[in-house]
């Protein structure tokens, strides 16, 4: 009977040192000899790709982007090594490979390639060898043979890849923290962690500033169907498992947004600042309109760009910050939304109602009280609080 494939991923924090490498190859063999066949993903150990990219840039302060791959690359293959050596010195069988020998191969934008296909020949024989096969994540290499790196949690997005490419059971995220909450713990205190979230509240809350899965893993795993779970290496517990088509009934979580700039503009200036975006590689987090003007809101970095060559065109510009409401409710909440805030003296500029959502454009200030107040009313309690109905301004 062929044993089942899990692919776990570790993120630089779970092998940020010699000693927290042994403790996890420990738990890949504990996970092993349960009956599995194991494939693991690593990122650079923690801080290592930022000490690779300051060495780049006193070099050149814009680095050429194939050869900063070339560099970046590097500090997977650190840990791949590091990984395979402590598995092999208690007596298992481990191999490393590199994006290359994993048989990755993205298409050609460096910096920030996509998975084309993968050819899991290598992996397998060494699975059928009884090796544990561990894989540098974040990296692959395009059809002309050049490195290439898969950009902001591309190791996430290297191991659902290769989950779904080797039919895996599960694909497990590891990181620091032990599942997925309905809010950051940091911000909303009683955020309760969910045991199973679906793939379009995922992908909601991904795309909307949660930071535990990155977007382009959860698309990936949600078009191959690949069974999500996010865990802690540092505690047991059974994690967050992201599985299934169907939206809860129930809010889902709050996601926030900072360090984002609200654009003013005529609505008919609107056209040719969205091509602008285009142009420039910006993405529009939400544009509002109403009778005259729209409102544009993009990331703060961005906007001083957008500003540089549209400057005259710009009637205002303001620093927010986005708090959005998943699940599959959200889009009835907007009135009582601003009601509760309202009470709290807490202003919402503006909103966007999605189907899956409720975005509200908030000062930067009010925030993460304003997640409180809404998790409280939303989540928190078995039924909403709705607070007593009265003319709401919207912005």
């Amino acid at each position: 009977m062929k044993m089942p494939v899990i692919v776990q991923k570790f993120g630089g924090t779970s092998v940020g040192s010699i000693e927290r490498i042994q403790e996890v190859a420990k738990q890949i063999i504990k996970a092993k000899n349960e009956g599995n066949q194991m494939v693991v993903v690593v990122s650079a150990m923690s801080g290592e790709t930022n000490r690779l990219m300051d060495l780049a840039t006193q070099v050149d302060s814009v680095p050429n982007a194939r050869e900063l791959d070339v560099l970046l690359t590097a500090g997977e293959q650190v840990s791949m090594a590091l990984l395979s050596m402590a598995i092999n010195k208690l007596g298992n069988k481990a191999t490393s490979l590199t994006g290359l020998q994993a048989g990755i191969t993205t298409d050609s934008l460096h910096n920030d390639a996509t998975i084309r296909s993968i050819d899991t020949q290598n992996i397998l024989r060494l699975l059928n060898d009884d090796h544990i096969v561990i894989v540098a994540g974040f990296q692959g290499v395009n059809e002309q043979g050049d490195i290439t790196t898969l950009g902001r949690g591309g190791s996430d997005t290297s191991a659902v890849a290769l989950a779904g490419a080797l039919d895996a059971t599960e694909c497990q995220i590891y990181t620091d923290v032990d599942g997925i909450y309905t809010c950051d713990p940091r911000i909303v205190s009683n955020s309760q962690k969910l045991e199973v979230i679906d793939f379009l509240s995922m992908e909601e809350m991904a795309r909307c500033g949660a930071k535990v899965l990155h977007l382009p893993c959860v698309q990936y795993a949600w078009k191959h169907n690949v069974a999500l779970r996010v865990l802690s290496s540092f505690e047991g517990g059974e994690g967050t498992l992201v599985v299934g088509d169907k939206p809860c009934e129930r809010i889902q979580g709050i996601a926030i947004q900072r360090d984002m700039t609200q654009l003013s503009i005529l609505n008919s200036e609107l056209p040719i600042l969205i091509d602008l975006c285009r142009m420039l590689g910006i993405e529009a987090q939400c544009v509002i309109q109403d009778a005259e003007k729209a409102i544009v809101i993009v990331k703060r970095n961005a906007s001083a760009k957008l500003e540089l060559v549209f400057e005259e065109k710009i009637r205002n510009s303001e620093d927010v910050s986005l708090l959005t409401i998943v699940g599959n409710q959200a889009q009835g909440i907007a009135s009582n939304s601003h009601g509760l805030l309202s009470a709290q003296s807490i202003d919402v500029f503006y909103h966007s109602a999605g189907s899956q959502s409720l975005m509200l454009v908030l000062s930067p200030i009010h925030v993460d009280a304003a997640a409180n107040i809404l998790h409280d009313a939303y989540i928190t309690a078995y039924e909403p609080s709705y607070y007593q109905q009265k003319e709401v301004h919207f912005g």
